[in-house]
């Protein structure tokens, strides 16, 4: 829902005609290469985003939907009183396990990512196997001084890179710039710390196996085993990555992006979105009318 934007950012507008900046990123997967894309949405607002967003692509590219349940759950396993708010990003994906049969990246509805980010992943995915044994996952990465809002906190991936591989991947939550310049962000035990504005971070790009939703299922199955009674935890991608990195069971390659990454975290951010589209249209990187 947006809760500090204020409402369905993913429907905003923010093209000159009408473009949503999820219209940018199936655009930008279509030119890569990608022949399918899959929704992942609330089920109570389908009707309004397969009106307002779905039919732009039929004939263009394969569509699907999938829809995240506050109680699609493991079995066993219920919704604990107060609960109000689904599982976090993990969840979200594991709502998809009936409709990716193939290798995928996974992105967020309301980051623009930009062209060479999409080009990037679907080389890694031409290019990948697991010949090795290992399952091979990656993450675009962006420096996190690039993703920063100058009208409040975000949340972020902060990344450890070893020889060009991801070898930890922390949630921070309400990074920002404070008033003495210094960025602090709060980890997940709720300890507030310094990060480096220099680092790569994730936005939520990911790029992996379809062998990758069933180590999601078994990560979510003990989530809820530990958690599953908190009103707030949220289990995120990164930390099933991590888990994995960590068992030698993935490895998974950062691969640096120059494209320039937007968010509308708030209602502010917006404008500075719809110019940066426009200089991207007036630079030819985009057409101005979306085909």
């Amino acid at each position: 829902m947006g809760s500090r934007y204020g409402g369905l950012k993913q429907l905003d507008p923010m093209g000159p005609n009408g473009e949503v900046i999820l219209d940018y990123s199936v655009y930008d997967a279509i030119r890569a290469g990608f022949g399918k894309v899959v929704f992942i949405i609330r089920k109570d607002f389908e009707e309004a985003f397969k009106s307002q967003v779905g039919a732009r692509f039929a004939g263009k590219i394969e569509v699907d939907y999938a829809f995240q349940s506050l109680d699609d759950l493991p079995e066993g396993y219920s919704v604990p009183e107060g609960r109000v708010k689904p599982w976090g990003t993990a969840h979200a994906l594991l709502a998809a396990r009936e409709v990716v049969h193939e290798p995928f990246g996974v992105v967020n509805a309301d980051d623009f990512y930009g062209t060479d980010a999409f080009c990037r992943a679907a080389e890694f995915l031409t290019a990948e196997s697991a010949a090795d044994g290992k399952e091979h996952y990656a993450m675009i990465g962006y420096p996190l001084k690039n993703t920063l809002s100058d009208h409040g906190d975000v949340n972020r991936g902060i990344c450890g890179i070893r020889d060009g591989f991801l070898h930890r991947v922390e949630e921070f939550t309400k990074i920002q710039r404070e008033a003495d310049g210094i960025c602090r962000g709060n980890n997940l035990r709720g300890e507030r710390l310094e990060v480096d504005p220099e680092e790569l971070v994730s936005m939520n790009f990911w790029v992996f196996p379809v062998s990758f939703m069933k180590r999601v299922a078994t990560h979510f199955e003990r989530f809820m085993k530990e958690h599953g009674s908190e009103p707030k935890s949220e289990c995120y991608i990164p930390t099933v990555v991590d888990e994995f990195i960590h068992s030698g069971d993935a490895d998974c390659r950062v691969i640096r992006t120059e494209a320039s990454w937007l968010g509308v975290t708030y209602p502010s951010d917006k404008p500075v979105v719809v110019q940066s589209i426009a200089e991207l249209i007036q630079a030819g990187v985009y057409p101005s009318q979306l085909s």
